[in-house]
């Protein structure tokens, strides 16, 4: 380590540095205090390390890393909502932060403490995909379904006014597309999640094979066979097939996973998917109508519409980039950029037509 006085703008830089590693490490206690057993354990082992970033920097600024600065705003806004919410949503954001560490390109910084951030962004990416499997695919179902109803009825909407035709046609047709998009919706998210869950139930072993397996004749051995079909080799199934034979013969019964579980894997609730979807859709689907609902008509009405289509669409660009562990802000003007281009072109195709006709 360098036993030259530091320049002012290292200082500056540094006491910076030593403040986000406090309130990291406080955001990792504040989120291991919502979490128990295995997680908790990892959040309180980054939050240690944290600490450890913490007193490099104490250690680098001696005298001068007295009361150091607030954090900065991202650094702020992580540590408040582990206060809060202690979410998917806030792992998603740290692991993102943890991605971009500034020791990568500071020379100031060690290299342990730079290997330990970007291991750290890889720990929080395991932790949030967790989340992100174990939350519920009804969340998902709202999230897409509000987007689709959104862009979809905006841009009907938005090419049936530019026809010239009155805010009462406008409203109808606004409305129609609501109900027509939220009930195919709803049709389309049943018939996936039940014929998901059908080819699950399709690939569970039959419970009455485990019952023939004290049957078998142990020199045909026909189990090996079943392993062999499932993908493993000879050797592996042969291997597997007498430890199962020996089980018998010593124990005079056989486990649950012999042949594997037959409990089938939870696709979701077809009807509950197919209830968010509709409800989901239908809000989206109604907000480009608002105007017309309350009477506006022309130019005010569309404008109106597209500002409040406009923000819900970053709303949901934002939380779907987020789900991901991606910057929600380039999600949200991506969101916006596909919903406004779509509005774009059925209002010039509306414009054609109504010239045409």
């Amino acid at each position: 380590m360098s036993t030259n006085q530091p320049t002012p703008a290292q200082i500056k830089r540094w006491r910076g540095y030593l403040a986000n590693e406090q309130a990291e490490a406080a955001a990792y206690r504040d989120l291991a205090r919502r979490r128990s057993g295995e997680e908790q354990e990892i959040l309180l082992t980054l939050a240690d390390a944290e600490h450890r970033h913490a007193d490099y920097w104490i250690e680098k600024l001696g005298v001068h890393a007295e009361n150091p600065p607030k954090p900065d705003i991202k650094t702020r806004l992580l540590g408040f909502l582990a206060r809060r919410f202690g979410s998917v949503f806030t792992l998603a954001l740290m692991q993102s932060a943890e991605a971009r560490s500034p020791y990568d390109n500071d020379a100031d910084a060690s290299r342990q403490i730079s290997a330990d951030e970007r291991i750290h962004a890889e720990v929080i990416r395991g932790l949030a995909s967790r989340g992100r499997e174990n939350m519920s695919g009804n969340f998902r179902a709202a999230v897409f379904g509000i987007n689709d109803g959104l862009v979809s009825n905006l841009a009907l909407v938005m090419g049936v006014m530019a026809t010239g035709v009155s805010a009462q046609i406008v409203l109808i047709t606004g409305i129609s597309g609501l109900l027509s998009g939220a009930l195919s919706m709803a049709a389309g998210e049943y018939i996936s999640v039940r014929s998901q869950t059908e080819l699950l139930d399709a690939s569970l072993p039959d419970p009455k094979a485990r019952e023939a397996l004290h049957s078998l004749d142990v020199e045909s051995n026909e189990l090996e066979l079943v392993y062999r079909a499932r993908g493993m080799s000879e050797e592996e199934a042969q291997a597997k097939a007498t430890r199962v034979f020996n089980k018998i013969t010593q124990q005079k019964r056989i486990g649950d996973n012999v042949l594997g579980s037959t409990e089938a894997q939870s696709a979701g609730s077809a009807r509950s998917a197919a209830a968010f979807s509709f409800f989901a859709f239908a809000i989206g689907a109604f907000l480009p109508i608002i105007p017309y609902v309350f009477g506006m008509s022309g130019l005010a009405g569309a404008v109106v519409s597209l500002i409040l289509v406009g923000i819900s669409l970053m709303a949901t660009g934002a939380t779907t980039g987020l789900l991901s562990g991606k910057p929600p802000g380039i999600r949200a003007i991506r969101q916006l950029s596909i919903g406004y281009g779509a509005a774009l072109v059925t209002y010039v195709l509306g414009l054609l037509f109504g010239l045409i006709l």
